[in-house]
């Protein structure tokens, strides 16, 4: 029975594979390096917008973060609205609630600065604003009819690549599930990689949202959706975040290390919005959804159990990352096994852990069956598991 189910997958998969290579996807206009944050609000300052909303949570702006770009607005007579409401994994509510503000300010164009969080919550309130739809009827993939006001991205961490990607992420408080809205409708027009806006960031929260972007790097990698140009983007991103996340943790005022990540963390989002991830993340985004553990953490949960269970589908790809991060030539299986040890490495130089001991055993069972049904319609994993082998998996990160 499993085995006709996996032909089933398969062939929606490779359906979903080419609809996805058939359809556009935009990418934004990029400024990077010191000052990147300015150059971009300039711009949307020259676009016609005259009424901005920015999206953003109360860390950052009681940081003073905004306060530059806020400045350069009110010189070229922008009136602001900012909405700071955003927490990590928003929810309907909080979206809604965006939505309302940016309607009741009159917004014609919203700039998100922050996480991966306030990137998302300011996609679907773009989307949100414009579509005759309740955001709950916008889950799922290509269910954005119109396209939404002009919207800008500013990240403040080097994790998520939601500044450059056609998806988003909100929680339902109801099921306790984090929902996809996937669309080319949700990327943004332009976005800043500025370095300097990441120098603060705390160790953990640096360790954890580069580990999240070599996930995406990697599981965008062995994707069966992956393309020449998104294998490009992979091999970079991993690259450059083997080389440069470990400094970026021990010296966060690194500004070459954090640029470098900005990128490594962009080119990541640039190869799986088109090729798509895999089993870590359906596992990580239930330990999201039953523990609140953060998305990067729980992908380094998950991430060399997901990669042994691969096997040797995946041992010539990960033969290829190995090569590219400095392991010596041998057999590829024995690539493969050096480059999931490196990952391994480099999660404990971290001081990242690797076992969640919170895990209930009463809830991995349902948990299990949450991640496959969100695999298997979404992903376009090399290797198919079951019940039985998922349940396994989660048990594994206890111990």
């Amino acid at each position: 029975m499993f085995k006709l189910q996996v032909m089933l997958y398969r062939c929606f998969m490779f359906a979903q594979a080419i609809a996805m290579k058939l359809i556009p996807q935009p990418k934004p206009t990029l400024f990077v390096g010191e000052g990147a944050a300015l150059q971009l609000t300039r711009s949307i300052t020259t676009m016609g917008s005259q009424r901005l909303l920015i999206v953003t949570d109360k860390v950052i702006n009681e940081l003073g973060i905004l306060e530059g770009i806020q400045q350069v607005c009110r010189e070229a007579g922008v009136h602001i609205e900012v909405y700071d409401d955003i927490l990590p994994d928003p929810t309907f509510d909080i979206i809604e609630s965006g939505i309302n503000a940016a309607r009741a300010h009159k917004s014609d164009a919203i700039l998100a600065v922050g996480g991966g969080s306030s990137i998302d919550a300011a996609k679907l309130i773009s989307v949100g604003l414009t579509n005759n739809k309740t955001l709950r009827q916008l889950t799922g993939i290509l269910k954005v009819i119109e396209p939404g006001i002009p919207l800008y991205a500013i990240p403040t961490t080097a994790g998520t690549g939601s500044e450059v990607t056609a998806a988003a992420v909100i929680s339902d408080t109801t099921s306790g599930q984090k929902l996809l809205v996937v669309d080319p409708k949700l990327v943004p027009f332009s976005a800043a990689l500025d370095p300097t806006l990441m120098t603060g960031l705390p160790a953990p929260i640096t360790a954890a949202t580069g580990i999240d972007a070599l996930t995406h790097a990697i599981e965008a990698y062995v994707s069966c959706a992956a393309t020449e140009e998104t294998d490009h983007y992979a091999r970079a991103a991993t690259r450059l975040i083997f080389k440069h996340l470990p400094l970026a943790h021990t010296e966060g005022s690194n500004l070459e290390a954090r640029e470098a990540l900005a990128l490594a963390s962009c080119y990541a989002g640039l190869a799986f919005s088109k090729s798509g991830v895999g089993y870590v993340h359906a596992v990580a985004h239930q330990l999201g959804a039953q523990y609140h553990v953060p998305h990067g953490l729980a992908n380094a949960l998950v991430l060399p159990h997901v990669l042994k269970f691969y096997g040797h589908s995946v041992h010539k790809r990960l033969a290829h990352l190995a090569l590219d991060i400095g392991a010596a030539p041998s057999s590829q299986a024995q690539q493969a096994q050096a480059f999931i040890s490196q990952i391994v490495a480099l999660i404990a130089a971290l001081e990242l852990p690797n076992t969640l001991k919170e895990i209930n055993d009463t809830d991995i069972q349902s948990m299990a069956k949450n991640a496959l049904k969100e695999a298997h319609y979404l992903y376009p994993v090399p290797r198919y598991m079951d019940q039985r082998q998922c349940e396994q998996l989660i048990k594994d990160l206890k111990n």
